[in-house]
C-alpha cells in the first residue's frame, strides 16, 4: 500500500504544519514588546494565519494540477523558508513605526502597521498551506483513486500533527530558550532540509546552509529604550522583559509593549514618588489598625513584578508577612539581581493569581491586586467572582487594594471594575494617584480616610513616622467611589473592548 515517495510527502507536510505553527506563535510574541499580548494580537494573528492558509490551500490546489511534480513542490516550500528566515529581520522598521504611532496615538498608523507585520508572516504561511493539496496530487500520480481517500486523510493527519508538534515545541522549547528569532530560523532550517532533499539538485542544499548561517546573526536589543539603557531583556513563556537604567541608577521594569512600568528601582530608596508608595499607607483606612499597632500582619500581593511594594514593606514594616505572586518566575529573578527585591518575611509563589489565591487561607489583612499587563486587565481578575473570592481570603477587617491603570481623563474602566467590587464589598473608597492610575479600596467594613491621619498619631502608630506625610497627602486626596459602571462576570467581562474604546476615545481627543 506504500507508494514511491509517500514517506517523503508524509515527512514534508509533517515539517510544513509544524513550521506554520510554529511561525504564529512565535509571531506572536515578536508582536508582544510593541502590542502587548492581549486576546485582540492573538484574535489579529490567528485571523490573518487562517486568511493565508485558505488562500493558500486554494493556490495548492490550483498550482497541483499545473505542475504535479515533486521538484515544483519543492522549491515552492525552499521559497517560504526563506521567507519565514527572514520575517524577525525585516517586521522591525514595521514595529518600529508602530511604536511611534502608539506613542502617539495615531491609530490609523499603528492598524496600518500591525496589519504590515501581519502581511510579512501571511506570505510564507499561505505558500506552506499550499503543500498539502499539492502534496496530494503528487501522491495521486503514484496511486489509484480508489486509495484517494486514505491518502488524503494520511496527509492531513500528519500536517495537523506537524501543527501540533509546532505549537508545544514553539511555545515550550524554542522561544524560552533560543528566542523569538532564531525560532523563526529554527523552523525555517527544518522545513529547508526536507525540501532539499525532495528536490533531487545540489544547489538547493545551499539554502538551508543559509538558513542556518542566519541562526549566527546576533539578536542585539529587541526594542531600544526611549530614555536610558537597556540593561537586560529576555523572553520567557509568559512575556518579554527588559529592565532599563537611567543615569542616576533608577531602573524600571517593562513588560511586552512597555507601555507602563510595572516595578521601579531607586538607590538607596524605598519610595518611588508613584502608586507603588499608596499600599504602604492605603490599607489603614480600615478601623482594624486601631487596636492592633502591629497591623497589617500578613498581606497578599497578587502581581509582585520585580518587587518595589514588597521591598517598601520590608523596609517600613519588617515584622508584616508578606506572599508574593507573580506568574513568571523570570520577573521574580530580575527582581532579585536588579531591583533589590529583599525582604526577610517574604514568601515568593510563581503561580497565577487566581488559582492561588482559591487555594489559599482565609488569612490576610491585605489583599493588593496588581497583576495586569498594561492597558489590559485579565478578565478574570475583574470580575464578580474574584472579588467574591478575594473577600473570602480577608480577615474580619481587612482590605483589597486595587490599582487601576486607564488612560487620562477615562473613567469607564474604573466605574466598572467599582460597581464590580461593590457587588462583593459594600465599603469602597478611591485615590487618584496619578492621571493615568487610581487606587481602589474595598472592604466588608466601614473604612475611612480619616482612619490614615489617626494611625499617624501618638507613640506605637501603626504607619512610621517616616510616612506621615504620604499618610496625610493620601488621606486628603482619598473620596468617594465614582458611579454608574457596569458589573462584570466570568461570563461577560468585556474589558478589552472597552479599554480599546477608551483608547480610541483618548486618541480623537
Amino acid at each position: 500500500m506504500s507508494q514511491p515517495g509517500s514517506r517523503y510527502l508524509g515527512l514534508l507536510v509533517f515539517t510544513t504544519g509544524a513550521c506554520i505553527m510554529g511561525a504564529e506563535i512565535a509571531g506572536a510574541r515578536m508582536l508582544a514588546p510593541y502590542f502587548g499580548d492581549s486576546t485582540i494580537v492573538w484574535a489579529n494573528t490567528i485571523a490573518i494565519v487562517l486568511v493565508a492558509l485558505s488562500i493558500g490551500y486554494w493556490l495548492g490546489g490550483k498550482l497541483a494540477d499545473r505542475r504535479p511534480d515533486l521538484r515544483s513542490l519543492c522549491g515552492t516550500v525552499l521559497i517560504g523558508a526563506v521567507l519565514v528566515t527572514l520575517i524577525p529581520f525585516f517586521a522591525r522598521p514595521f514595529l518600529g513605526a508602530s511604536v511611534d504611532a502608539f506613542d502617539e496615538l495615531s491609530v490609523g498608523v499603528f492598524a496600518g502597521s500591525l496589519v504590515g507585520v501581519l502581511v510579512l508572516l501571511a506570505i510564507p504561511v499561505m505558500i506552506f498551506g499550499a503543500v498539502s493539496p499539492w502534496a496530494l496530487r503528487v501522491a495521486m500520480d503514484n496511486s489509484d483513486v480508489e486509495h484517494a481517500g486514505h491518502i488524503a486523510g494520511r496527509l492531513y493527519a500528519l500536517s495537523t500533527a506537524g501543527s501540533l508538534i509546532g505549537t508545544l515545541a514553539s511555545a515550550m522549547v524554542t522561544i524560552p530558550l533560543i528566542g523569538t528569532q532564531r525560532t523563526f530560523i529554527f523552523f525555517a532550517l527544518l522545513v529547508a532540509i526536507v525540501a532539499s532533499i525532495g528536490y533531487r539538485k545540489v544547489w538547493p542544499a545551499l539554502i538551508p546552509a543559509a538558513v542556518a548561517c542566519a541562526a549566527l546573526i546576533p539578536v542585539g536589543t529587541i526594542k531600544a529604550a526611549s530614555d536610558g539603557q537597556v540593561i537586560y531583556e529576555a523572553e520567557t513563556p509568559h512575556q518579554y522583559i527588559r529592565v532599563v537604567e537611567m543615569e542616576d541608577g533608577e531602573r524600571t521594569l517593562e513588560l511586552n509593549e512597555g507601555q507602563a512600568t510595572h516595578s521601579v528601582y531607586r538607590p538607596g530608596q524605598y519610595l518611588v514618588g508613584d502608586y507603588w508608595d499608596e499600599h504602604l499607607v492605603l490599607p489603614f483606612v480600615s478601623d482594624e489598625p486601631k487596636g492592633d499597632p502591629e497591623w497589617p500582619r500578613r498581606v497578599a500581593i497578587l502581581g509582585n513584578a520585580a518587587g518595589t511594594v514588597a521591598r517598601a514593606y520590608g523596609r517600613y514594616f519588617p515584622e508584616t508577612r508578606v506572599d508574593a505572586v507573580e506568574i513568571d518566575p523570570k520577573v521574580s529573578e530580575v527582581g532579585r539581581e536588579y531591583f533589590d527585591m529583599e525582604n526577610p518575611n517574604m514568601e515568593v509563589f510563581s503561580e497565577d493569581a487566581r488559582p492561588w489565591l482559591r487555594a489559599a487561607d482565609p488569612v490576610y489583612d491585605v489583599i493588593m491586586v496588581d497583576a495586569y499587563h498594561q492597558p489590559y486587565i485579565p478578565f478574570y481578575m475583574a470580575t464578580s467572582e474574584f472579588f467574591d473570592l478575594v473577600r473570602d481570603r480577608l480577615k474580619p477587617g481587612g482590605v483589597v487594594l486595587i490599582n487601576v491603570g486607564h488612560p487620562e481623563n477615562s473613567e469607564a474602566l474604573e466605574k466598572n471594575l467599582t460597581a464590580t467590587l461593590e457587588t462583593s464589598m459594600p465599603n469602597v473608597l478611591r485615590d487618584p494617584v496619578t492621571e493615568t492610575n487610581t487606587m481602589l479600596v474595598g472592604s466588608m467594613y466601614p473604612i475611612d480616610a480619616s482612619n490614615i491621619i489617626m494611625a499617624t498619631r501618638g507613640q506605637g502608630a501603626p504607619i512610621p513616622a517616616d510616612l506621615d506625610w504620604l499618610a496625610l497627602e493620601t488621606a486628603l486626596r482619598t473620596e468617594p467611589p465614582l458611579t454608574g459602571g457596569d458589573v462584570w462576570t466570568d461570563d461577560h467581562a468585556p474589558v478589552e473592548w472597552l479599554v480599546d474604546l477608551s483608547l480610541l476615545d483618548y486618541a480623537s481627543e
